[in-house]
């Protein structure tokens, strides 16, 4: 105990001591917020985040897994199998410069509108990332024989992925 008692008078005879405190309270907040700490979501959510989909591939894997959690999870559709088909891949938008000049020459005036696209260390400027439109879903699931089930397969894919009826299948 008379250790513990040593210790803390030779820290509070630290001048500054409160600035030395506040400056570790600082850094462990920092680390604590910044350190790369993810929150998980529950696996009963139905948000679709791709942040980390780089290629259409991923992208169709990503939705296919995420849309089986989903279903597996509709009142007697038991074991679900999704297969997602893209029309592209991804496709972006680039932030462009537009000028417009204007020459007049006699009678004749000449419009000349030229749009180059902005690069920042050699590289285009993302201003819209396009993700790859889907082309159909095909379905596998055990309940799907009833005709409840199967509708409400049919209506959660909807509303999840915004794809219109006729492009979705569903297999028992």
């Amino acid at each position: 105990m008379d250790r513990i008692k040593k210790i803390f008078q030779k820290i509070a005879k630290t001048k500054h001591i409160q600035v030395c405190i506040a400056i570790l309270i600082g850094i462990v907040i920092c680390g604590v917020c910044f350190g790369g700490i993810k929150n998980k979501k529950s696996d009963n959510t139905t948000e679709i985040v791709t942040e980390d989909c780089s290629t259409a591939e991923e992208y169709a894997t990503f939705l296919e897994n995420k849309l089986c959690n989903v279903l597996s999870k509709v009142s007697g559709a038991g074991q679900v199998n999704v297969v997602i088909t893209l029309e592209s891949g991804f496709s972006f938008d680039y932030a462009t410069n537009t000028e417009t000049k204007t020459t007049t020459s006699g009678d004749n005036e000449t419009t000349i509108t030229t749009e180059t696209v902005i690069l920042v260390s050699n590289q285009p400027v993302i201003s819209k990332q396009n993700y790859p439109t889907i082309k159909g879903v095909v379905v596998v699931a055990d309940g799907a024989n009833d005709i409840n089930v199967k509708l409400n397969i049919i209506s959660a894919i909807e509303t999840i992925l915004q794809v219109d009826r006729q492009n979705i299948t569903i297999l028992a």
